[in-house]
């Protein structure tokens, strides 16, 4: 699963970096237009994460994660032949569907339905590889642009859907039946008081990981601007950007190995308060300070990965786990897809420094808010 997400995100989240100028070069269509349908395909995904992530409760991951495979094929598909915006965008709403039954967040809700309260380390593993997304997609992409035009490497990606994904869905995660049967979560043994506790409890976390992922889409679309804005010559902003993938990586690591017995609420902490120190460092405008500061984010960023995916398995245990991780990537996704339009309206009224200070202000509020999560399992009665 790990090597499907690299697949899957290297040619959704990750592939208009790459493909948007060619695209809107060959098309005629305007870039913005090129880069909106990512923004529509995540606002896609998110309206429809609620129910992929029921879905995998009742039946398992398998067929979720199928349906994302033959999805993400023919999305791929379409967006060759598109002659027109509306036909791409038709493209990107198949490609959001199966961006919801394919992330992050399906593939944590598989595993927890797989391993129950177990599944920290798969989860940790999985995020440690498909942390090389990046690394790995753009210089293929790039690759098959250059080699055979970018509709025919749509077609490339689409086969490849079909000739690795699906069969890694298919053949190596276990059919609905073969996996536990989680019970459903009732309420009949809950007090008022606890249900509304649970449910505050939900929604702090649901807020701190959506103003986290606002501060993560809006800084890797806008990394580049801010960082020639604050006086940062184009070569240089280019290598510092290139820190942010292995950084992650090491802290993925770090997390696998060292930090295995850290409870997910101390780690969300540490997440945010690294995010919240790398884009503070980065305000002083420093070439050499820079590369510390996005090292020091990007460690912050690769440990709030697994705690998005670990941090309710933790506090609320593996019952309803799916649906739970469903309707936390609904605002998680907006704001993924929103958060990049509200930064370059600040960047362009306002400029790079006011931008990292707004940015700064919400990990504070996140990390403020992080000290209200429990360190224990919240009282959850089932039958």
């Amino acid at each position: 699963m790990g090597f499907t997400q690299i697949l899957a995100w290297g040619s959704t989240y990750y592939l208009p970096a790459v493909l948007a100028a060619p695209i809107a070069k060959e098309t005629g269509w305007s870039i913005t237009s090129v880069v909106g349908g990512l923004s529509w395909g995540l606002l896609v995904a998110g309206a429809s994460s609620p129910a992929v992530g029921r879905q995998i409760d009742r039946h398992g991951g398998r067929s979720v994660l199928v349906a994302s495979s033959l999805l993400l094929a023919l999305g791929m598909l379409l967006m060759g032949l598109a002659g027109n915006v509306a036909t791409y965008y038709v493209a990107w709403t198949l490609i959001g569907i199966a961006m919801a039954a394919g992330l992050y967040d399906a593939a944590f809700s598989t595993l927890g339905r797989l391993f129950g309260e177990g599944a920290r380390t798969s989860i940790t593993g999985l995020t440690l590889l498909g942390g090389f997304a990046s690394t790995i997609g753009w210089p293929v992409i790039a690759g098959l642009e250059g080699w055979i035009g970018w509709r025919h490497g749509c077609f490339v990606i689409a086969a490849a859907h079909l000739m690795i994904g699906l069969p890694i869905h298919t053949l190596l995660v276990p059919r609905g039946a073969a996996q536990p049967i989680q019970p459903a979560i009732t309420v009949c043994a809950i007090d008022n008081s606890s249900l509304k506790a649970n449910r505050n409890l939900f929604l702090l976390i649901v807020a701190m990981l959506t103003i986290q992922s606002l501060v993560v889409s809006s800084v890797s679309v806008h990394l580049l601007e801010v960082l020639k804005q604050l006086g940062i010559a184009t070569t240089v902003a280019l290598t510092i950007g290139m820190v942010i993938g292995p950084s992650q990586v090491a802290a993925r690591i770090a997390e696998f190995s060292i930090g295995r017995n850290l409870h997910p609420t101390w780690s969300a902490r540490t997440g945010v308060l690294l995010c919240l120190a790398g884009l503070g460092l980065l305000i002083a405008g420093s070439a050499w300070l820079a590369f510390v500061a996005i090292a020091i984010y990007g460690a912050g960023n690769g440990i709030l990965t697994i705690a998005r995916g670990t941090l309710p398995l933790a506090l609320f245990g593996p019952e309803g786990y799916g649906a739970r991780m469903g309707l936390l990537a609904r605002p998680v996704l907006i704001a993924q897809a929103c958060g990049p339009i509200a930064a370059a309206f600040v960047l362009e009224s306002f400029g790079a420094s006011v931008l990292l200070s707004l940015m700064c202000g919400f990990l504070l509020l996140c990390f403020i808010a992080s000290w209200r999560l429990p360190l224990k399992p919240v009282l959850l009665q089932a039958t």
